[in-house]
């Protein structure tokens, strides 16, 4: 269903395909394709009980007036260290975090700017009478004219050759840490880590080539380049659900696990219901029983010893003081020795 949606919605943004340029007919389809396959996967994933717990409670909490009312600050807050500025990133290391701050701005940007310009929701004509002036249209409405010539003109045009440039920084630093970081190296696979930034780099080198053979070369090799660079962004984008890039379709989930975290820490702790120290709020602790439950994992205690009636609501140091009980029964005093 979403892929079809998809399809109509270029068809409708593209004025009936009369803004769809055929020659990107290539990188749509990869999309198309890409739509199905996320959206396949996004599906499974929340299926999982605690991950579909977790991402209903999050929209729970974000969508609710009381949750805005209580903390107004806290979405933005949110959006903002967990999407945009990925302060946790940034608790790792500078270097890291501005090799990521690029890698994210740099797609994100040519994500921004190559889809709607391949689905046709995207176009620039030559204004009728001039040789320079150009008109931008979005989804078959006219908008801005612009000076090809002047700084605005050039940006535009060369939009993605800024986001490429982000990109290579960004793919340069963490290749650079694969092969110089111990702890990088040891849990790395080539498939799942090296090659989703050799990807990335192609693409960004061959987008870049094409400038330069457009503009320095009249055109030589482009032909090459094109193949090479259409070839390398479909392959990429049909890897994204199947890799390591898909950690980007699930990263807006953690705005709601925040969310979650801050408002359930606002509540109170619920005690331990043996020793009576803080453990956590209720609401946590109805929804982890709850996904126990689901995964058929049955944690309930028995023994006059123990008022809980679950292992989840004992503290750690309570939890083993139950196993160890549990040890005893069953073995009795061959646990002792």
């Amino acid at each position: 269903m979403a892929a079809l949606v998809l399809v109509a919605l270029i068809w409708l943004g593209s004025n009936q395909l009369a803004n769809f340029d055929s020659a990107l007919i290539g990188y749509a389809v990869g999309i198309v394709a890409l739509t199905y396959a996320v959206v396949m996967r996004y599906a499974r994933w929340l299926r999982m009980p605690s991950t579909g717990r977790y991402w209903r409670r999050g929209w729970q909490l974000t969508t609710s007036w009381s949750s805005f009312r209580t903390l107004p600050g806290l979405l933005p807050r949110a959006i903002a260290g967990q999407l945009l500025l990925q302060g946790f990133i940034r608790r790792r290391g500078w270097v890291r975090w501005i090799g990521h701050q690029c890698l994210f701005w740099g797609v994100i940007g040519a994500t921004l700017i190559t889809f709607p310009l391949v689905f046709g929701w995207l176009a620039f004509k030559l204004e009728p009478g001039t040789q320079e002036m150009y008109r931008m249209w979005v989804f078959g409405f006219p908008t801005i004219t612009f000076d090809s010539t002047s700084f605005l003109g050039w940006s535009l045009f060369h939009a993605l050759n800024y986001t490429a440039v982000l990109v290579i920084i960004g793919c340069a630093i963490f290749l650079w840490r694969r092969f110089r970081d111990r702890a990088a190296i040891a849990g790395q696979r080539f498939g799942y880590d090296m090659v989703p930034l050799l990807m990335l780099i192609v693409i960004s080198v061959t987008g870049l080539l094409l400038t330069v053979s457009a503009s320095l070369f009249h055109g030589s090799y482009y032909d090459f380049l094109v193949v090479i660079h259409m070839a390398a962004v479909v392959l990429s984008l049909v890897f994204i659900p199947f890799g390591k890039f898909f950690h980007v379709v699930q990263r807006p989930a953690s705005v709601g696990i925040q969310m979650y975290a801050e408002l359930n820490g606002r509540e109170g702790r619920r005690p331990c219901a043996k020793c009576g120290e803080p453990l956590a709020p209720d609401l946590f602790v109805q929804d982890l029983q709850s996904t126990l439950q689901d995964l058929g994992q049955d944690y309930r205690l028995d023994g006059a010893s123990m008022p809980a009636g679950h292992l989840t609501e004992l503290c750690p140091r309570c939890k083993r003081v139950a196993r160890a009980e549990g040890y005893f029964a069953h073995d009795g005093s061959s646990f002792a020795r």
